[in-house]
């Protein structure tokens, strides 16, 4: 509570300060850059493009790639992993209709390396180190981006620099022209009993304060049909329809801001509310496999987070940032009897407070340096089984971070960055009897440098080398009868070299073209994985594993214009060898009939993947074309029969159309029409997805 109380004073002190100050423009929000590129282009890949933030010179030399705005809506996506699907290099795992859990990997090297941001603010889970994306809507989004290694950008908290990869979603800020508010009101039905209403009101209060309120009531059955196969060793097998069930969904998402502006910077705060009660489908695997397709697993989670920035330009060679957060997080998993022989009712609570400052210096034009600084404090309290009572240590761990970072902005087109990370961990437990982890101290480089040959002509070629790990979850030390206290960081290293190029054009049909290729290679140490003890139904967590990712990205996206008719297009494909080469693993004793797997391809990561996304506008008409396809893949630890998962494609459609009203109003109307060829596919095995399945929005603005 009293925690609660400071951040809270905190955050009206900022905001009694920024009330009183002179209006100014505010700068850039993170990641964000403008680019004289046509509107129309479907994704921007923000390697090369310049744009100022507080007097500093940004220019994005680590690859990273980027949706916002108008590009989001044309893709008819309703869902962040729906919009993440369209990056090169990204891997979704979908468990299964709109309930399933949806969680990101970038480049192989796995959901736990890969940091989520809501508006420059890491969203944590100290229990299990996942986030789960399904629970996040585009309604209110301005854009999503994916960072290889980490942003270009130094201004920013030494949490921004602790990850192997980022994704960073930026919400909507209030725009205003001839009036003091806006107001959106959107609805949307389709397959699987939708029903999703969600409205947006923004309120301009001054010159220099704003307010936006964003909600969404969101109800489905999702219930959808599936085609199920097997065939037995012998030969004989079955194939059938089945209906997919207990994937429903009733979920409220609130969210409220208020923005300010300040001579030289800005201000926000920003609440936040999630609520949802879903089933979780089971795996689809009969009954002959000890497995039902009843699964009757119930989650509920309650989701509060309290957020604050404030960002000033004090001089051309001084700027700072200030934010906190406090989240207080809240999850009911249940597994009845009907759907397991141990049922379940276990009750977890998370805590977090976090706080994070930033300085950046310029003593000359080309050389900044930045520092900063951060604090967080998690705490994970659980109830449930009596077992599970009486062994929990309840732990509480604190975080200290540092990071000292440069760059080096040359006018012969030579730009080099460096940084180093700290990073200190202490970890206590309520249990006295139960002895906690030790401490860590972590150090972490990076380097990035990026040349430009020729002032006229936009070819990059880059490079960068990033050293990183990741933190022990409170599941992996202290899991009843899993968790092991001796656990070490996994460690990541990240090499990758590339080019890019950027052209556009005033005039002619060609209006520009935009073309990347990064070739990468990535190393994960110390993997954390589960083996078997003695007691088959007593696992434990290991330091065991070693994986070498090879691979390469290529993005090609021309824009065409014909009269009043615009044409863009965005063509993806990524390349990965990610094998296992763990040397414990090869010829060891893993239980009885158990191969030796050294060098196969880790489960779920596809050799070839790729993405075609073609968009046709209109005046106020937009046809949008999208495919994806995803190549064979293994399940588990090995590249067996029995593991193999088949290649999948998809093929989405969407029509768009608004019409003016009077007194200044806009109607739209969207029709989506996803996997139009009722393609049969999994993206996790026995989790089968939706065939052919439409939506139907209508928006209404003024």
């Amino acid at each position: 509570m009293k925690k609660t109380v400071l951040l809270s004073a905190i955050i009206f002190f900022w905001t009694a300060a920024a009330t009183g100050a002179a209006p100014m423009r505010a700068p850039l929000d993170d990641g964000m850059q403008e680019y004289p590129f046509p509107d129309s282009l479907a994704i921007v890949t923000d390697t090369l493009g310049q744009a100022t933030l507080t007097a500093v010179r940004r220019t994005e030399i680590i690859p990273s790639q980027t949706l916002r705005g108008e590009q989001l809506k044309r893709l008819g996506s309703n869902s962040v992993t729906d919009a993440l699907r369209y990056f090169s290099g990204v891997q979704i795992k979908d468990y299964g209709g709109i309930g399933g859990l949806k969680t990101i990997n970038v480049r192989s090297l796995g959901s736990q390396h890969v940091g989520v941001f809501y508006d420059g603010i890491q969203i944590g889970n100290a229990q299990n180190g996942t986030v789960d994306l399904g629970k996040f809507s585009l309604d209110n989004m301005e854009a999503v981006s994916v960072y290889n290694g980490q942003k270009s950008d130094i201004f920013q908290s030494a949490k921004d620099f602790a990850s192997a990869a980022a994704f960073y979603m930026t919400s909507r800020r209030p725009v205003f022209t001839d009036k003091n508010y806006n107001f959106n009101f959107k609805i949307r039905t389709g397959s699987f009993d939708l029903i999703d209403g969600s409205f947006t009101w923004d309120h301009k209060i001054s010159e220099s304060i704003s307010t936006s309120v964003n909600a969404e009531v969101m109800n489905t059955s999702g219930r959808y049909k599936f085609r199920y196969s097997k065939t037995g060793p012998d030969g004989g097998g079955y194939d059938t329809t089945e209906v997919r069930r207990n994937g429903d969904v009733f979920s409220i998402r609130a969210e409220a801001a208020v923005f300010g502006k300040i001579r030289g910077g800005d201000w926000d705060a920003k609440i936040y509310f999630y609520n949802s009660d879903r089933g979780y489908p089971g795996a689809a695997v009969k009954e002959d496999y000890g497995i039902s397709l009843l699964n009757e697993d119930r989650q509920k989670d309650r989701n509060i987070f309290l957020q604050s920035s404030l960002t000033q330009t004090v001089s051309k060679s001084y700027s700072y940032r200030f934010r906190a957060k406090y989240s207080n997080d809240y999850m009911n998993y249940v597994m009845p009897p009907e759907s397991t022989v141990q049922p379940m009712d276990n009750h977890y609570w998370q805590q977090e407070l976090y706080f994070t400052t930033s300085h950046l210096f310029s003593p000359f034009y080309f050389w900044h340096i930045n520092i900063s600084a951060d604090l967080q404090w998690n705490s994970l309290d659980a109830k449930g089984s009596d077992m599970f009572n009486a062994n929990f240590i309840q732990p509480r761990r604190i975080t200290g971070l540092a990071a000292l970072a440069t760059s080096f902005n040359l006018d012969c087109g030579l730009d080099l960055q460096a940084s180093l990370l700290y990073t200190y961990v202490h970890d206590m437990g309520k249990r006295k009897d139960i002895e906690p982890a030790k401490d860590k101290n972590i150090f972490a480089p990076a380097a990035v440098v990026s040349y430009r040959p020729w002032k006229k002509t936009d070819l990059t070629f880059r490079a960068f080398y990033k050293k990183i790990f990741r933190m022990p979850t409170f599941n992996d030390l202290y899991y009843v009868q899993a968790g092991s206290r001796n656990l070490k960081p996994e460690y990541t290293d990240q090499y990758d070299l590339g080019i890019a190029y950027r052209k556009g054009f005033a005039k002619g049909v060609f209006a520009g073209i935009e073309a990347s290729a990064d070739g990468y290679y990535n190393t994960v140490k110390d993997k954390i994985i589960a083996t078997p003890t003695s007691n088959q139904l007593v696992w434990t967590m290991v330091n065991l594993g070693y994986v070498e990712i090879r691979g390469v990205d290529v993005s090609l996206a021309p824009s065409f214009r014909f009269g009043e008719v615009g044409i863009t297009a965005r063509l993806s494909y990524t390349f990965q060898k990610a094998q296992d080469f763990t040397e414990e693993k090869k010829g060891g004793d893993f239980g009885p009939g158990v191969e030796d797997h050294y060098g196969d391809q880790i489960p779920y990561v596809p050799v070839h993947s790729g993405s075609a996304v073609l968009n046709c506008t209109y005046r106020t008409w937009s046809l949008n074309y999208s495919f994806i396809y995803t190549g064979e893949r293994w399940m588990l630890g090995g590249n067996i029969p029995v593991n193999y998962i088949q290649p999948w494609y998809t093929s989405d459609l969407s029509l768009a159309k608004t019409f003016s009203l009077p007194h200044g109003m806009e109607l739209g109307a969207a029709l989506d029409v996803n996997n139009i060829f009722d393609q049969q596919y999994e993206v996790v095995k026995w989790y089968p997805m939706p065939g052919t399945n439409f939506r139907l929005t209508l928006s209404l603005s003024f």
